[in-house]
């Protein structure tokens, strides 16, 4: 059976992973921010995880399209009281940040994977995880978040997108940090074009790296609007829709914003695929 080394944690892939979303910043584009709301903040994360996430993902910047990035001392003072909460709860714990001293700091009080959406690129990124045993999420990114929807352009996305994340694997390694604590996300929105996420998501596994698990993050996107016609409010069954066939096309994680609706979707699915016919 396959792990993914998070910390203290073995976590299976046998099966695909939610991953609940827990946004501590002040302009989600989901309108779920908990800036400043310290109970609020933790009620959330709970209600996550009785819903049955399987990890927790708490970010306090927000890296939507045109958004501009946080201090670090805003980043920190969003994120530190509700991770030392939530740390306690005998689960892994994911940070999204792209700040090596955020990632220091949430090391040491207890989180067990960093979800960096500029994939390891700084040197003191690496430094700071390196000789730690935390999982690290690796993703891919087009430009900055204040301007990568803009105009994303590539000649093969998939090729490319691929190519990144092999350099960034690569990056990893030399540093030392072993292939099973490495999780790839191509980056759903992130410099792309509802065409560039379709062509990625019909093709997933072709970004992977040595077989190496993918994190597929669509929850409520603009793309699942586009497609849609619905606003970021009303788009639950497609993103539930999107998740289902996220892990129909290999991922192992999914991160999700509705917790409890992606698990029933999924152990339908689950059922379906592994029935017995006979």
């Amino acid at each position: 059976m396959r792990f993914l080394h998070c910390g203290p944690y073995r976590l299976p892939l046998q099966r695909p992973l939610v991953m609940g979303i827990v946004n501590l910043t002040s302009d989600s584009f989901s309108g779920d921010g908990l800036n400043g709301d310290l109970e609020r903040a933790i009620a959330h994360a709970r209600m996550q995880r009785d819903a049955g996430a399987d990890v927790l993902d708490l970010g306090a910047e927000s890296t939507r399209p045109g958004a501009m990035p946080a201090p670090e001392d805003e980043e920190l003072r969003r994120l530190l009281p509700v991770l030392e909460e939530v740390a306690t709860w005998g689960m892994p714990i994911s940070v999204d940040t792209r700040k090596p001293a955020v990632m220091r700091a949430a090391l040491a009080a207890g989180a067990a994977m960093i979800n960096d959406i500029t994939a390891m690129a700084q040197p003191e990124a690496l430094a700071a995880v390196a000789a730690s045993d935390c999982a690290v999420c690796l993703m891919h990114m087009q430009g900055e978040p204040d301007a990568m929807q803009r105009a994303p352009a590539y000649r093969d996305v998939v090729a490319e997108v691929g190519a990144f994340l092999a350099a960034a694997v690569a990056r990893c390694r030399r540093a030392g940090i072993a292939d099973n604590r490495l999780l790839l996300d191509p980056g759903f929105g992130f410099g792309k074009s509802l065409a560039h996420n379709l062509t990625l998501f019909r093709r997933l596994t072709a970004v992977t790296v040595d077989d190496l698990p993918l994190l597929a993050g669509v929850s409520r996107k603009s793309m699942l609007g586009e497609l849609t016609g619905r606003p970021v409010g009303e788009r639950l069954p497609a993103s539930v829709a999107a998740a289902v066939l996220a892990a129909g096309k290999g991922a192992r994680i999914l991160r999700v914003h509705d917790v409890a609706a992606t698990r029933d979707a999924l152990a339908v699915w689950a059922a379906l695929e592994s029935g017995d016919d006979t």
